[in-house]
């Protein structure tokens, strides 16, 4: 059985969860404190972070990577796109989600309030660019959910936690991210301390 090492209130290892339940199989989440994290952790993860997935002898960390084996792993219903040019397409959106989006997280939660702002103002600008996309197709890779999906919810989820307010142009977008917030595996994937975010 997979044992996926998840924080309760960390965005990537949502994306985790949220997989695991879109597949429906069976899996082990082990909850890890990330103020406290245990000693463990630091033995299976030289980063000292999480998600981590367990399976037998193999070990992985970093969302992507570990979304992409257990979609390989478990192909239905299949996230990544089958075919080989649309799968790049699709690995190239996930890299700029990861050096555009969640980079400002950090400096959201912790950094100085002018750092915080700036960090803020280009998850906002980020998000209004791409929302004209949802007024012509349902999910990021047109009617099929798929990874990109999967990557892009946590942030949306957090949009208020986080202080990011969008215009009304942003419309769009947010009722794509309804669309995603709605399905069940979704509603079965987050924690309490999730759901507390958008209360």
């Amino acid at each position: 059985m997979m044992t996926l090492y998840s924080g309760t209130a960390d965005p990537f290892s949502q994306r985790c969860r949220f997989v695991l339940f879109e597949k429906g199989m069976d899996f082990q989440v082990i909850d890890v404190d990330m103020f406290s994290m245990p000693e463990d952790i630091a033995a299976i993860n030289p980063y000292n972070k999480v998600p981590v997935l367990v399976e037998r002898e193999l070990v992985l960390f970093e969302s992507n990577i570990i979304n992409e084996y257990i979609d390989e792993r478990f192909p239905h219903p299949q996230l990544m796109p089958p075919d080989p040019v649309m799968r790049a397409r699709a690995r190239l959106f996930l890299y700029r989600f990861e050096s555009e989006l969640f980079c400002q997280i950090e400096a959201i939660e912790r950094g100085e309030p002018k750092v915080a702002n700036k960090a803020r103002q280009s998850v906002r600008e980020y998000l209004t660019q791409i929302s004209s996309v949802f007024s012509k197709q349902k999910y990021m890779l047109g009617d099929e959910f798929s990874m990109l999906d999967v990557a892009i919810a946590p942030l949306l989820w957090r949009l208020g936690h986080y202080g990011i307010q969008l215009d009304k142009e942003a419309a769009p977008l947010m009722k794509y991210a309804e669309r995603i917030f709605s399905r069940p595996a979704y509603v079965e994937a987050m924690t309490p301390t999730e759901k507390a975010m958008r209360k």
